[in-house]
């Protein structure tokens, strides 16, 4: 699968917004997982892994590369951390978790589907 990149169509969009990019890279398989626990600090290969449970060796490299190709993530000494924009990202993204417990759950808690 491409890389995603803003001006170029991708999947579910031919128009390349850079939106509609980002969008597909974080909802590809574990990617966003990798962010959010590289916030936490830098992690090796094995590290990575073993927070992700399930990924395969093969998925992980794939987003690991995906991932350093679009600048969001950084090799260093100690393994994978994020970079100034990966950072950046999770901190725009963070505040999505809470909103997604609280006030999207809460719209499921009713017997109308209209009311979505």
């Amino acid at each position: 699968m491409k890389i995603p990149r803003p001006g170029l169509p991708v999947r579910g969009s031919k128009t390349g917004q850079p939106i509609m990019a980002l969008l597909d890279l974080l909802g590809r398989s574990w990617a966003m997982g990798i962010i959010w626990h590289l916030y936490n600090g830098p992690s090796t290969f094995r590290g990575l892994q073993d927070y992700c449970e399930s990924i395969s060796p093969n998925t992980l490299n794939t987003r690991i590369k995906e991932l350093r190709d679009c600048n969001l993530i950084k090799r260093t000494m100690e393994g994978y951390a994020l970079t100034e924009y990966g950072e950046e990202l999770f901190e725009l993204l963070q505040p999505m978790g809470p909103w997604a417990r609280n006030r999207w759950t809460e719209s499921f808690k009713t017997d109308d589907p209209n009311s979505l």
